[in-house]
């Protein structure tokens, strides 16, 4: 019998949506090898829709996250620091909601702190905890950035993705050595100019 998912269970972010059981999953995959034309029974594939599900356990691990949560133990001890703290070129690996394939490159993120700092590894957890889920850059982007604005309150926050997205490489246009790049400016990363070209410069894009 399919269970009710929780929110934040691996399979929908949202309560209310029924998930199926693993046993639905894997026969859910030897449908698909079914309609790609190969046989679901033959050696090579008999294993597959158990490696399949499990992959998706690991792919899609964000759905088991909570991101504000990654980010509850900040430190106050910093001297009085007060300039921007930036963390570069996060690997990112994330998956395209409308065709399920993989959306590859790198995230950069920054935030004006207000008394208090967080660990550089939470910002990588949490760049993962929103990637590892089916997504669209723009969106991705955005909940990285909004997230560390309302739990570590900073004076501002800036986040910067690149990326390839397997989508328009291997299927439709078949475009490779594309990047897609979107940002989001928050706080004093979005008002102030010269805050934002410093954020910029850091990451080594164009300030102007």
């Amino acid at each position: 019998m399919n269970k009710m998912v929780k929110k934040g269970e691996m399979g929908s972010p949202d309560a209310g949506v029924a998930r199926p059981t693993r046993q639905e999953a894997e026969e859910a995959v030897r449908t698909l090898i079914r309609w790609a034309g190969d046989n679901p029974e033959r050696e090579g594939l008999l294993g597959t829709p158990d490696r399949v599900v499990r992959s998706y356990l690991e792919f899609f691990a964000g759905y088991e996250v909570d991101p504000a949560e990654i980010l509850q133990r900040t430190f106050e001890e910093v001297e009085g620091y007060d300039e921007v703290v930036v963390l570069r070129d996060i690997r990112v690996e994330s998956y395209c909601e409308h065709h399920m394939v993989p959306i590859i490159g790198k995230v950069h993120v920054g935030y004006l702190p207000d008394k208090r700092v967080v660990g550089i590894s939470k910002l990588a957890r949490v760049v993962d905890a929103f990637a590892k889920r089916l997504q669209i850059q723009e969106k991705l982007t955005a909940q990285i950035a909004n997230t560390l604005q309302e739990v570590l309150q900073p004076r501002g926050v800036a986040v910067v993705m690149e990326a390839a997205h397997q989508c328009m490489t291997t299927r439709g246009v078949h475009k490779s050595g594309v990047d897609m790049v979107t940002s989001r400016m928050l706080g004093a990363f979005r008002d102030n100019g010269e805050t934002r070209r410093e954020f910029l410069t850091m990451i080594g894009h164009s300030s102007a």
